[in-house]
């Protein structure tokens, strides 16, 4: 498996018409960091935008925050057990939430985009391995964001028009909207109705709609399939109505061209992180295969995100 040097960047765009400001605390970066975030030569990572979807090659790299502060990835291999390769820690500063982080080489550079809270604090910011040292900046979006418990990002970039959403998954029981408009994001709104939900991630990208899939704390599974259009009510559909109840965050990637996602889900009270194959989502028809816990060490943070390329999309629903 070829590998590339890791390189990171949270999104280079605001929220809520942001101004930038002094970074979180605790930005140390770790000099000569050793290979991470992984990326392999089957499709990980889109460099330029196509509309030929993920098609061979089922890895799943997944990320996830560590006390240090600092993060680290795990790149899963579907089996029974799943198995997982874990790459070298590097210092970054505290984070609360991690939304996925999307992968981008040009000519001069190799990043990530993504956005993260610390505390009640919303951060953007671009970390560039282009040398052996990790050279991250940080802007600060805002505050406001202490009510949530989940973050995640879709990002339709395949054909025109592009978008970008953040969803938020807030105490008070909605879930929150917001788009992409230039350099900010605006609201869109929120659904009530999410009070029993507890982890999410995005399993579909599309023109029109984007999917979660989410669970509550009694167990169950659900596609939340939400409309493009600000006005639409989510469809909600039951996948499963029991066993996810142990997870704390969730995280996907696309498998094969029939829709197939890979599922990781995190349990914080072991350190562990569970990885399942599901078919096209279609409410309870949807297959699902529970590959186990992933081997080859553990996870001692709060949280998983995904990791992918800019390029990739999300064809689960």
């Amino acid at each position: 498996m070829k590998l590339q040097r890791f390189a990171l960047a949270l999104a280079g765009v605001g929220m809520l018409a942001a101004t930038a400001a002094a970074g979180p605390a605790t930005a140390a970066v770790r000099s000569n960091p050793t290979p991470a975030i992984a990326h392999s030569a089957n499709g990980n990572l889109k460099t330029t935008p196509n509309t030929k979807l993920a098609s061979a090659g089922c890895l799943q790299d997944v990320g996830f925050n560590t006390p240090t502060p600092g993060i680290n990835d795990v790149l899963v291999t579907p089996a029974k057990p799943p198995r997982g390769e874990f790459f070298g820690e590097f210092k970054f500063v505290g984070t609360r939430l991690n939304t996925t982080w999307y992968g981008v080489q040009t000519d001069a550079h190799f990043y990530y985009h993504s956005l993260f809270v610390q505390g009640g604090t919303l951060y953007r910011g671009v970390t560039y391995f282009d040398t052996d040292n990790a050279r991250p900046t940080y802007a600060r979006i805002g505050s406001g964001w202490t009510s949530f418990t989940q973050l995640v990002t879709s990002n339709y970039a395949i054909t025109a028009p592009n978008r970008s959403y953040l969803y938020g998954l807030s105490t008070n029981g909605s879930l929150y909207r917001y788009a992409a408009s230039g350099a900010t994001f605006r609201a869109l709104g929120h659904f009530p109705g999410f009070k029993g939900f507890k982890a999410m991630t995005v399993i579909s990208e599309t023109p029109t709609y984007d999917t979660l899939l989410m669970t509550t704390k009694a167990g169950a599974l659900w596609t939340v399939r939400i409309p493009a259009a600000a006005s639409t009510k989510p469809i909600l559909k039951l996948v499963r109505s029991t066993g996810f109840a142990a997870y704390e965050s969730l995280a996907a990637r696309e498998c094969g061209v029939k829709g197939g996602t890979l599922v990781t889900g995190f349990d914080n009270d072991t350190d562990s992180a569970y990885q399942y194959a599901m078919s096209k989502f279609n409410g309870s028809a949807t297959a699902v295969t529970s590959y186990g816990r992933v081997t080859g060490g553990t996870i001692p943070g709060t949280g998983i995100f995904s990791i992918t390329g800019h390029w990739n999309q999300l064809i689960g629903e």
